[in-house]
């Protein structure tokens, strides 16, 4: 019995042999023997992998979030912030709730390209679902200019609505002048 999968592995192990040795190998291999194991090693390499390239991703972001730290000299702890926080989706607004920055995340999230979103409020992403006492909530905590926790309905670009915890955070020099929102889906 000839399965394919050990012959096409065969099959590349013998581009690199003579054709005398991969008679040998074929004619001293029993198959019929041989047990079919499922491939965990993959499973476990790929989780490996995708936590990896997770890890630099988010270093990449801080890595951005940094670059305008030091433009607008920001004296927050923003390596600490992004070790304290799970998110997804990460927005920079200035001190008017303008959208400076978005990652890639965000248009994971949201399906709206990073372009969209420039120059816009969050506000856009707020649809019929969204509670007015919790946008009022938000209101009143950006204008103390407090670092805050809210979970809020919003809307994708599909009109989809879906739960985001926002954790906010007032970035400063002497005062308030951007803000950080960390978002994630929840529920």
């Amino acid at each position: 019995m000839k399965n394919p999968f050990y012959m096409n592995c065969l099959d590349i192990y013998a581009t690199q042999s003579q054709a005398s040795e991969l008679s040998r190998f074929q004619n001293a291999m029993d198959i019929s023997k041989l047990r079919v194991m499922p491939l965990l090693s993959w499973d476990i390499f790929m989780s490996y992998y995708n936590d990896k390239i997770g890890q630099a991703v988010k270093q990449l972001e801080l890595a951005q979030v940094l670059s305008f730290a030091h433009k607008f000299k920001w004296k927050n702890d923003l390596k600490a912030a992004f070790k304290a926080r799970d998110y997804e989706a990460l927005i920079i607004t200035d001190k008017r709730q303008n959208i400076i920055w978005v990652n890639n995340g965000f248009t994971e999230m949201t399906g709206y390209s990073k372009t969209f979103a420039l120059n816009k409020t969050p506000r856009f992403l707020q649809g019929e679902k969204t509670s007015l006492r919790i946008k009022n909530r938000i209101r009143e905590k950006i204008a103390k200019g407090e670092p805050f926790k809210e979970v809020i309905v919003n809307h994708k670009k599909d009109g989809t609505a879906y739960k985001c915890e926002v954790q906010v955070l007032p970035l400063y020099n002497t005062s308030t002048t951007h803000y950080i929102a960390f978002e994630r889906k929840v529920g």
